[in-house]
């Protein structure tokens, strides 16, 4: 598998993506700058973590427009995975790959610490690593990872089963206080229609080597790299 990371002005998390796949999964990875034009070579795109653009605006607002973006909607037309991860995931709304937007958290404050997640939905190419109901703990970083949408869209993603991931406690409950920033159903990622672009706020590529204090996210990259082999 061909992977590529993504670089906006104000990426920070495409060296530890890249890390993940070149050395933990030991696939071929190259990094891509938001100017390129041509994605053929690639199986699956990443858009990483960061500030793009330094967040003006809206988080991710400018970088969905930035010239690799046509480029990133034409492969996940096509069938080519898109993950995106943390900003990754505010571009994606804001390019309207994925339904939804991501406000301040709730406590308004930049959040960086191990959560724990619940997989929703073990059924696609980005979650085959895990077991539904299986609890997860990996880092989050942002301050704007807030998600929420109109009722109806909410109800749609639940009844196509689109959640993802959701927050909750150590012991897989969902609890206000396990919620953090305050997402809506305490959503921190979803699929699109097709379930082959993934939305996430909080960083598995952090939580795949004993160094790093937890490996709960190295099945994430192993299942992907299984299913599309």
């Amino acid at each position: 598998m061909r992977f590529g990371v993504v670089v906006f002005p104000g990426t920070w998390s495409d060296c530890d993506f890249h890390y993940v796949v070149s050395e933990v999964l030991h696939q071929p990875v190259r990094y891509v700058w938001h100017r390129e034009r041509e994605l053929r070579d690639l199986d699956c795109v990443i858009l990483p973590g960061g500030f793009s653009y330094g967040d003006y605006l809206r988080c991710g607002a400018m970088a969905a427009h930035s010239p690799i973006m046509r480029e990133v909607r034409s492969k996940a037309a096509q069938g080519t995975p898109v993950l995106g991860i943390c900003n990754g995931f505010q571009v994606l709304t804001e390019a309207g790959m994925l339904p939804g937007a991501l406000l301040p958290n709730r406590s308004l404050r930049f959040t960086c610490r191990d959560i724990h997640l619940r997989v929703e939905n073990s059924q696609t190419i980005f979650t085959c690593g895990y077991q539904v109901g299986q609890t997860i703990r990996v880092p989050v970083a942002h301050h704007d990872g807030n998600y929420t949408a109109d009722a109806d869209t909410l109800d749609r993603l639940e009844g196509e089963g689109r959640i993802a991931f959701r927050y909750c406690g150590a012991d897989g409950e969902i609890s206000e206080t396990q919620n953090f920033n305050g997402s809506a159903r305490a959503i921190a990622g979803i699929l699109s229609n097709s379930r082959i672009v993934l939305g996430l706020m909080p960083h598995p590529e952090n939580a795949t080597d004993p160094l790093l204090g937890g490996t709960d996210g190295k099945a994430f990259f192993e299942g992907l790299v299984g299913a599309l082999q």
